[in-house]
């Protein structure tokens, strides 16, 4: 690893610069998603979890630059966490009524379980909480990367990758690459592992677009019969 560092040193302004900027573009992906619920005029079919999921990684990415004193990170997290909290509004603003319930208990959830993150990175012990909080926010990634292989069977069986957020897949393999090469350069090792499993797993998302349409073949058919 310390080969690797070494030899992208002279290239640290660049992949750091190229990290950030690719960053805070993934996060307006955010807004192709939105718009896409504008269009069907709600939210019912989209899945939440990127958008609060998101909110808790602002914060979370946050709290990890401050730890990891990282000028790169501290200022994307915040741009981040701003959209991130816009986007959850937007999405709560198509939620019909009977589901805003629902809503409301995960932004809940993902808010205790940010503060207690949080409130934990200010008790830790100073040696260890570097590594530890970086496990949780692997953890998380983990989960929020990993969601739409919940829905694999569906995808499978409908021959179809409707519903998947084609951009943000997109802009997290891109971004996960480059945060790599940051995590090299800076030599540091959890920083790295993250993203070289955040890579693999969004590429294999990513993979699935090449293999299966966005529109179901019934839906195609039945806009086929509708056209004739």
């Amino acid at each position: 690893m310390d080969t690797i560092s070494e030899f992208l040193q002279p290239f640290k302004g660049v992949v750091s610069a190229a990290a950030g900027i690719a960053t805070i573009a993934q996060f307006f992906s955010g807004a192709f998603v939105c718009n896409d619920i504008r269009k069907a005029g709600s939210a019912e079919k989209f899945p939440f979890l990127p958008f609060i999921g998101g909110t808790v990684f602002g914060v979370l990415g946050l709290q990890y630059g401050v730890l990891l004193r990282d000028e790169t990170m501290i200022p994307v997290n915040l741009i981040g966490l701003a959209l991130s909290v816009v986007y959850v509004c937007f999405f709560y603003f198509y939620t019909p009524g009977p589901l805003k319930q629902r809503v409301w208990g995960q932004m809940g959830i993902a808010g205790a379980f940010s503060t207690a993150a949080v409130a934990y990175a200010q008790w830790e012990d100073e040696d260890l909480v570097e590594t530890r909080f970086g496990l949780i926010l692997t953890v998380l990634m983990v989960y929020m990367i990993s969601a739409p292989f919940f829905d694999l069977g569906t995808i499978i069986r409908n021959k179809s990758v409707e519903g998947l957020p084609f951009p943000i897949i997109l802009s997290g393999t891109v971004v996960s690459f480059l945060w790599l090469l940051h995590g090299f350069i800076i030599n540091n090792t959890m920083l790295v592992l993250q993203n070289v499993f955040f890579f693999v797993l969004s590429a294999i998302q990513l993979s699935l677009f090449a293999i299966y349409p966005s529109t179901p073949p019934a839906k195609k058919s039945d806009a086929a019969k509708k056209a004739q």
